[in-house]
Formats: C-alpha cells, sequence, structure tokens
C-alpha cells in the first residue's frame, strides 16, 4: 500500500511542507503505515494565519445568505462522502466502522446548524430608547479563528469549531490531530468544494510548537481547544496573555448512576457502550458506574456483559471496540490497570494482553472491570481514556451525588432511572455540565452548547449552540439619533443625560 503524505491546506490549495520533521501515521489495529504527517515550520503557520487574516476582510463582507448556502453545500457533500469518511477514521483511529459513522454523523449536525446562521446572527434593537433615540447591536465576526483538536473524533471536532466560526464571517486555522489527520483533510477538502473562498479556511500541522505559535500569534483573535487537561491549561494561560479568546474543553472523569428502580437490561447495556465504546477513547465515556442500594447486586450482569462485547480491527462491523490509537496508548492504560490492582481495586475482567486473531500487532486491550473503587485509588483520579470501567458501590441517592460532586472534573454524567423525582433531584444537585438521563453519553445535540465545567472546562463560552456564536462574534451596541435637515441645535449638553 502506498503511503500517504498530508499536505497543509493554504489559499484554497493542498501545499506540501517543507519541513524536515515528518511523522507515521499508524493503522492502530496492524501497526501499518498509512501516511506521513508533517510538522509545519514556524514560517508555514506564519503564512497559514497571514492567509486568513488577507482572506478576512472580503469574507467578512459576505452575505449571510450565501454563507449559508455553502454551508447547505458542505451537509450535503458531507452525507454523500460519509462512509469514505468513516473508512479514514477508523484507518487511523481504529474506533469500529459504525462508530465512525456515527462519529460523522454528529459532526454534520453542527454544520446543519450553520446552515441557520441567517437567524442565529440577528442583533437586537430598542427604538426610542430615549427621545428619537434608537439602540441596537450587532454580532459581528472576530477576524482569525484558529482550532487544536484531538485525536479521537478527527471529524466531529473540527466541525464543533470552524463551520460556525467561518459560517458567523471568520476565517480559520486548523491544527488536527497528527495521529490521525487523513479524515480532516478530506473534510476541508469538501469544505472548499462546498464553496469557502481561497484563504478562509487554513490547515497546518504539527506538536507543541505549532500549538504554542497559534495561542500566541497577535492576528488570531480566538481560539477552541479540546483535548487534555495538561495542554489545554498551558494553552488557555498563554492564549490569555497574548489577549485572545479562548476555551478549552479537557479531562474528565465522568460518572453513570444506576438506581435500583432503573431499567436493568436497559441500564447496563447503556453503561457498558458508553464506558467501553471506541475503546474508552471519548472524553464523555462513562467509566465510573455508581451503582445506589440494591442495584450492588446487578455487579454480575456488568461482568458478563464485559465478557461478552466483542473486541476486533475497526474494519470489522461487529466487533464492540477496537484498538487503541497507538502502542503508547495501550501501555499507559495497562499500566493503569496494574496499578488498580495493586491498590486494592477488585479485578473482575482483566483486558491486559487480548489478542486478536490475525491481527497480532494491533493496540488492543480488552473490556476491563474493577469493583470496590475507591476514590483514593489512581485508577478513579486519573483518566485512563481507555476501556476500564470502574465500580463504586454507595447507599443512597444523596451518596452519589456527593461522590460525583468531589471529583474536580465536570464534564459529563447520567443518572439511570424510572423516577422523575430523582431524576429531578439529581440534575438540580449535581455540579457537572452535562447531564444524561436514562442517556449514556449525554452530549447535547449541536444546537445546544456543549456545557462542561469545573476543572473539565476553562472559558465561559462552550462549543455549538449559542454560545458559540457569542464566542466566534463580538457585539457592537450603536445608539443612534438622526436630526431634521433644518434642525437647530437646542446648546451644549455637559450631562450623560440623553
Amino acid at each position: 500500500m502506498s503511503v500517504r503524505e498530508i499536505p497543509m491546506y493554504i489559499d484554497g490549495q493542498p501545499v506540501m511542507s517543507q519541513s524536515q520533521e515528518w511523522r507515521d501515521v499508524v493503522n492502530p489495529a496492524t501497526q501499518e503505515v498509512v501516511a506521513r504527517v508533517p510538522f509545519c515550520t514556524s514560517e508555514e503557520v506564519e503564512w497559514a494565519v497571514a492567509s486568513a487574516k488577507t482572506a478576512f476582510k472580503e469574507w467578512r463582507k459576505v452575505p449571510l445568505g450565501k454563507r449559508m448556502r455553502i454551508m447547505l453545500k458542505l451537509q450535503a457533500l458531507i452525507r454523500e462522502n460519509t462512509a469514505e469518511l468513516a473508512a479514514l477514521i477508523t484507518e487511523e483511529h481504529g474506533k469500529t466502522l459504525p462508530d465512525a459513522e456515527g462519529e460523522v454523523g454528529r459532526g454534520l449536525e453542527v454544520v446543519e446548524h450553520a446552515c441557520s446562521i441567517t437567524s442565529l446572527q440577528l442583533g437586537e434593537l430598542a427604538e426610542n430608547a430615549a427621545n428619537e433615540v434608537d439602540v441596537y447591536t450587532m454580532h459581528q465576526p472576530l477576524g482569525v479563528g484558529a482550532g487544536i483538536t484531538a485525536f479521537n473524533f478527527p471529524i466531529m471536532l473540527p466541525c464543533f469549531m470552524f463551520p460556525l466560526a467561518i459560517a458567523t464571517g471568520n476565517t480559520f486555522v486548523l491544527k488536527p490531530s497528527e495521529q490521525d489527520p487523513s479524515s480532516t483533510m478530506r473534510l476541508v477538502e469538501l469544505a472548499h468544494e462546498a464553496g469557502i473562498p481561497a484563504g478562509v479556511l487554513n490547515v497546518v500541522h504539527g506538536g507543541p510548537d505549532v500549538a504554542n505559535q497559534i495561542a500566541d500569534h497577535q492576528d488570531i483573535k480566538a481560539l477552541s481547544f479540546i483535548g487534555s487537561t495538561h495542554v489545554g491549561s498551558l494553552l488557555y494561560n498563554r492564549a490569555a496573555a497574548a489577549g485572545k479568546r479562548m476555551q478549552a474543553m479537557m479531562g474528565a472523569k465522568n460518572h453513570c448512576v444506576v438506581m435500583p428502580d432503573a431499567n436493568r437490561s436497559q441500564a447496563i447495556d447503556s453503561l457498558l457502550g458508553s464506558a467501553f465504546g471506541a475503546a474508552g477513547q471519548r472524553c464523555m465515556a462513562n467509566s465510573v458506574v455508581v451503582l445506589v442500594g440494591e442495584a450492588r447486586e446487578w455487579i454480575k450482569d456488568i461482568e458478563a456483559g464485559a465478557r461478552g462485547m466483542k473486541v476486533g480491527p475497526g474494519s470489522q462491523r461487529d466487533a464492540d471496540l477496537g484498538p487503541l490509537v497507538s502502542p503508547q496508548a495501550k501501555e499507559r492504560v495497562e499500566r493503569l490497570i496494574s496499578a488498580g490492582e495493586k491498590e486494592g481495586a477488585t479485578l473482575l475482567v482483566d483486558g491486559r494482553g487480548y489478542t486478536v486473531d490475525g491481527y497480532p500487532d494491533g493496540n488492543f486491550v480488552g473490556p476491563t472491570l474493577f469493583a470496590d473503587v475507591t476514590a483514593d485509588m489512581t485508577i478513579y483520579r486519573e483518566e485512563v481514556f481507555g476501556p476500564v470501567l470502574c465500580v463504586v458501590s454507595v447507599e443512597t441517592l444523596d451518596d452519589a451525588i456527593n461522590f460525583i460532586n468531589a471529583n474536580p472534573n465536570g464534564n459529563g454524567t447520567s443518572i439511570f432511572t424510572n423516577s422523575g423525582w430523582v431524576a429531578r433531584r439529581f440534575e438540580t444537585d449535581i455540579d457537572v455540565g452535562q447531564i444524561g438521563i436514562n442517556v449514556p453519553i449525554p452530549v447535547p445535540v449541536a444546537y445546544f452548547s456543549f456545557t462542561g465545567s469545573r476543572a473539565s472546562k476553562l472559558g465561559d463560552l462552550g462549543p455549538n449552540g449559542k454560545q458559540a456564536i457569542a464566542f466566534w462574534t463580538q457585539t457592537k451596541t450603536v445608539t443612534a439619533r438622526w436630526f431634521e435637515p433644518e434642525n437647530v441645535s437646542s446648546g451644549i449638553n455637559s450631562t450623560i443625560s440623553l
């Protein structure tokens, strides 16, 4: 198989980097090198930003209706090319094809939301706020925006960023993950096919040096980041020091509460799918299940379900989970499993050393289940980002709420119950940004904002929904009075009164 060389995308064209540093992109099921990606030079990043800055002068003036029609064309192209995009995700990330197709669908939701830009970017007007004085607002683009995405959703995460940024009149510089860039690059090609002009959407590749240059750059006015807490915190501080707007969606430790009145089979199937789907490589995976009261007796069913899940290459459609993205990720997850065992958690299902016939070099870790997990254990404190489910047992709903609220992260949580009173109590008292009620992964639809909280988020405004419109625009308020041509001044007024 030929090895793709991943280009940059600048001034509306794919461009090969002149960098001397390139990294292999590897199929995680086989270790086969499928592509090579450059770590762009500082000059190439400057070129991409300059291209976006120049394009902004004209793009900001493009009518809302035309921007909307480009987004309508893009959503149609994504639909037509879903199979190709999903195959590229699976080849480089490892998640199963059905899961990859679902990811494309979630990204598509954001593009569809951007098609409503003619309604979303409206201002407000107060007629006669004072005597013959009107006050109105305009929501105008900021300029050059930028996005830095993690490896785990190479289509969905870029869609969380550039469609709404561009639809609101900004131009954009995107740095996708160097681990699985091909699907992102295909998405960018489709965006240009839809009619996005040259320079409006640019792509560079690289590691910390490129990310830092983006965070520091004075011509970039806003930065969206999705990734680890460590990197997000560093970039947030750099971006703030450079005077730019930033949103950072970061690490998580998500909990799924199961009440004894829940539908037993539905709850167990849901929490297993949430914990082990995509091999646990989701920031919204429910990696901790909190069994309340008599629901503690369900642990044998959870164990049986975990043992029955099928592991295989992502191209195998009946597989429940594929490999981890890299050998380093596999080594880290297995090390954390060993730490959990050493620190006293009960290892019910051990996924270490998992092999799949025909794929001896794959980064496979099987579903792993721990019971008797406590808050001081490494397996609980760290975000595993692998197919590991921790079981915590408590007596009451209050115990579950207090346990979850004591965790520093606040990305997502779920509860399974048939009681409306319990569900309402949970959603009121829990200190977490995104809540699922009988929904295992509570990522909201794209016309609602992504609302992680506490240590999982930096910045007031999240991706998607109304918050994204506010993030990618600045509000101008105009106070206007128009005089009749022959109007004579009534004299100097030195007060603040209108």
